[in-house]
C-alpha cells in the first residue's frame, strides 16, 4: 500500500489557477426556486475571490444558508490555522499520491469557483492533493482519503485523475469538528470509471463547504455518492460536465438531518455535450426541531447536447414535527432531440398504509416504523459498494432511529 504523509496540508490546498478545460458554460447556471425556468448567478464564475460580493441571503444561491453560522466562510473574516486538520491518503500499488504547488497545471480543470466559498478555498491553500490512477489500470481496492478535524480551520483542493479505461473507487471520509472550505476535481479520461463515495460523519459544531466539479471523458461513468449525517452547516455543490460523447453520471446521495442541522445539496449536470447521461437520486430523513435540509437539483441540456437522457429526484421523509425541507428540481431544455428528461420531488412523513401492513403482521409499531425507514435508504446504501462504508452507515441509521423512532 502507498500512503501520503499525514500532515496538516496533505490532500488541501491556495491558487490563481489556470482557466479549467471546456469551463465555458459549467458553473453559470443556477434555478429559481419555485420555478422552472433556470436563471444566471449573481456572478460568473472565477478563480477570482474578488469577483464575487459578499453574499448577504438574498440572493438566489444563498437565501437558504445560515450566513452567521458559516464561521467567516463567506465575508473573507475566517483565517486558516495552520492546523487542526489532516489528510491522509491510501492508495493500492501503482497509484501516485502527491502533493502539489498551487501552479500545477491540473488543477482548476474540472470546473471554475462558482461562488464567494469556493473562490475563496482556490485562492488560499497552500499545497493541493493529487491522486492519480494510470490508464488502464483497474484497482481491486479503494483508495481512501481521511480528513479529520481537531478544532482547526483549513482551505482545500483535491484532485482525482482517472487515466483512459482506468477504473477505480475512492472514499473521502470526513471526521471530527472543523471548519473546512474546499474544492474537489474529479477527471475522468476515456472510457474510465470512477466510484466516489463521499461520507459528512463531522462532529456536532463542524462547518464544511465544498465544490465537487467532475469533468467526463469521452464514454467515461462517474459515480457519486454523497453521505451526510454530521455537522453544524454542511453545504454541498457536486457539478458534472461532460468532456466527449456518451458520458455517464450518476449522483446519489443520502443525508439524516437532526436537530438544528443544516444540511444543504446543490446540483448542477449541464449536459453540454451530445449523447450523454445522467441520474440523480437524493433522499433524505430529518428529524428534531429546526433540522433543515436544502436539496437544489438543476440540470441544463445545452442546444447541441443532442441526445441527452436525464432524470432527478429528491425525496425526503420528516420524522418529527418541527422539521424543514427546501426541495426545488429545475430542468431547463434548450434542444428537443433528447432521448428523455424528467425531474420529481416529494416530502412526506410515514405512509399509513406500510405501517399498517406491517403491524397487521404482527410487527410492533416502532419496529414498523424502523423498517420503513431502512426500506427508504436501502437502494442508496447499496450503491456504496465498499463493505465497511455500508456497515457503518446502516449502524448509523439505526443509532438515528433509536433516538426518534
Amino acid at each position: 500500500m502507498a500512503e501520503a504523509q499525514n500532515s496538516p496540508t496533505s490532500g488541501f490546498a491556495p491558487a490563481g489557477g489556470p482557466p479549467p478545460v471546456g469551463s465555458t458554460t459549467a458553473g453559470s447556471i443556477a434555478v429559481a426556486a419555485e420555478s422552472t425556468v433556470a436563471t444566471r448567478m449573481s456572478a460568473p464564475p472565477s478563480f477570482d475571490v474578488a469577483d464575487f460580493p459578499v453574499p448577504h441571503g438574498r440572493e438566489e444561491e444563498w437565501r437558504f444558508t445560515p450566513l452567521e453560522r458559516l464561521r467567516g466562510l463567506h465575508d473573507g473574516t475566517a483565517v486558516a490555522t495552520g492546523e487542526g486538520v489532516t489528510v491522509a491518503v491510501e492508495a493500492p500499488e501503482g497509484v501516485t499520491v502527491e502533493l502539489v504547488d498551487r501552479d500545477d497545471p491540473r488543477l482548476g480543470r474540472a470546473g471554475t469557483p462558482v461562488d464567494r466559498i469556493a473562490a475563496q478555498a482556490y485562492s488560499a491553500f497552500e499545497k493541493a492533493g493529487v491522486v492519480t490512477v494510470p490508464k488502464e489500470t483497474v484497482l481491486t481496492e479503494p483508495i481512501r482519503i481521511a480528513v479529520h478535524g481537531e478544532g482547526g480551520t483549513r482551505f482545500g483542493h483535491q484532485v482525482v485523475e482517472l487515466g483512459a479505461f482506468a477504473e477505480a473507487v475512492v472514499v473521502i471520509d470526513h471526521t471530527g469538528d472543523a471548519v473546512l472550505a474546499a474544492n474537489v476535481d474529479y477527471v475522468l479520461g476515456d472510457g474510465a470509471k470512477l466510484t466516489v463515495v463521499s461520507v459528512q460523519d463531522w462532529d456536532d459544531k463542524a462547518v464544511h463547504v465544498a465544490q465537487h466539479n467532475a469533468l467526463i471523458g469521452r464514454d467515461a461513468s462517474f459515480k457519486s455518492v454523497v453521505v451526510t449525517f454530521g455537522g453544524d452547516v454542511v453545504r454541498l455543490h457536486p457539478r458534472v460536465q461532460y468532456a466527449g460523447p456518451g458520458g455517464e453520471a450518476e449522483l446519489f446521495g443520502l443525508y439524516f438531518t437532526d436537530a438544528g442541522q443544516h444540511q444543504e445539496h446543490r446540483l448542477l449536470v449541464d449536459h453540454n455535450v451530445p449523447h450523454c447521461k445522467s441520474n440523480v437520486v437524493y433522499k433524505g430523513a430529518l428529524q428534531g426541531d429546526d433540522a433543515h435540509a436544502v436539496w437544489i437539483g438543476d440540470v441544463l441540456i445545452e442546444a447541441k447536447a443532442e441526445g441527452t437522457d436525464t432524470y432527478e429526484m429528491n425525496r425526503n421523509l420528516v420524522l418529527t414535527d418541527g422539521a424543514r425541507v427546501d426541495s426545488v428540481p429545475n430542468l431547463e431544455i434548450e434542444t428537443g432531440e433528447i432521448v428523455g428528461a424528467g425531474h420529481a420531488s416529494a416530502t412526506g412523513r410515514f405512509d399509513d398504509e406500510q405501517l399498517f401492513y406491517l403491524m397487521a403482521r404482527g410487527i410492533p409499531a416502532d419496529e414498523a416504523r424502523r423498517l420503513v425507514v431502512r426500506g427508504f435508504f436501502a437502494e442508496l446504501v447499496q450503491q456504496i459498494g465498499v463493505d465497511d462504508i455500508e456497515a457503518r452507515l446502516l449502524e448509523k441509521i439505526e443509532a438515528e432511529l433509536e433516538a426518534t423512532v
